[in-house]
């Protein structure tokens, strides 16, 4: 069993210059800095148009050390099969092939090259960093963007669609491993990212990814905001290892405490839920209880299991 990172055995070794040009307060900044470390030096990243290519810069001054290709919005996916493809005719093995995007670029724009990739068993990682919207280029609404959720082009009303469940999406692919994970989580984020590399075939990572401007909270709390969608049971931690679904971390955590906090101090911490009046929370604080009181019974049943 693989012994979990701790602060003291997180690797020293930084992979992205300590100089960017990410907003203040950007969660990306945190998840792709520990997601680089997990990755290694034997890395190529490809990154589609999205808050990481900004905050990578262009070479000659790109902030990341590894060797990154900037693609089209839709490819993301289809160049890492065209990488992996460039390697094995060039005989260069052991080198990670990564696709980062952001929700835009995998939700929507560009989920028809992941899905191709996912059939076809590719072997490569791809990971999405979701701050639930397009913030590069205004804060526009995604398919991952919450419901109630305002935004440039839904700024009256808020978005009138749930977010869409893109880890579920990939696991009707039966990709050998999907996990989600939390930028105000980062050694799990780094655990899961190790593990995923153990597999053949795509591998998927979804990394909640809080936005200072675009959800509309002081730079200072991105960590905050992070764990308060988690200690709220709007967002879980989990992974799927060849169809297997369990909690992870904090989400383990509260399923055997039993105990969420209110979902309200999620939607308050944040402007782009300024519309939402108390009866629309409830309603979303009861299907949350919902979907949590599945996790509970599935506690409760193995209790009785260990008791028997």
């Amino acid at each position: 069993m693989h012994t979990k990172t701790t602060i003291l055995t997180l690797p020293e070794d930084e992979l992205v210059y300590p100089g960017n040009r990410a907003c203040a307060g950007c969660a990306l900044g945190i998840a792709y800095r520990i997601g680089l470390k997990a990755l290694g030096k034997n890395t190529i990243i490809v990154v589609p148009p999205s808050c990481l290519t900004v905050l990578q810069g262009l070479y000659p001054i790109a902030a990341t050390k590894l060797p990154s290709l900037n693609v089209t919005f839709a490819s993301t996916a289809a160049a890492a099969t065209g990488l992996l493809g460039a390697l094995k005719a060039r005989n260069k093995k052991g080198i990670n092939v990564v696709g980062w995007a952001g929700d835009g670029g995998t939700s929507d724009i560009g989920l028809q090259s992941l899905s191709g990739a996912c059939e076809r068993g590719d072997n490569f990682l791809f990971v999405c960093y979701d701050n639930e919207g397009y913030m590069n280029t205004g804060v526009q609404r995604s398919g991952t963007t919450p419901l109630g959720a305002l935004t440039a082009n839904t700024p009256i009303k808020g978005k009138l669609q749930h977010k869409k469940d893109v880890p579920a999406i990939m696991n009707a692919h039966r990709i050998p491993y999907v996990a989600t994970c939390s930028a105000a989580y980062p050694l799990d984020l780094y655990d899961k990212i190790k593990k995923a590399l153990t597999f053949e075939g795509v591998k998927y990572i979804h990394i909640h990814t809080p936005c200072p401007p675009g959800w509309g909270f002081d730079p200072r709390y991105a960590v905050k905001v992070g764990k308060l969608a988690v200690e709220t049971g709007l967002y879980e931690l989990y992974e799927v290892e060849n169809s297997h679904v369990r909690l992870t971390g904090a989400s383990k955590k509260l399923m055997e405490k039993r105990k969420l906090l209110p979902v309200k101090d999620y939607f308050r911490a944040q402007s782009r839920f300024a519309i939402l009046s108390d009866n629309q929370i409830e309603q979303q604080q009861k299907e949350v209880n919902e979907r949590w009181k599945d996790y509970f019974e599935i506690l409760d049943d193995s209790d009785e299991e260990t008791a028997d």
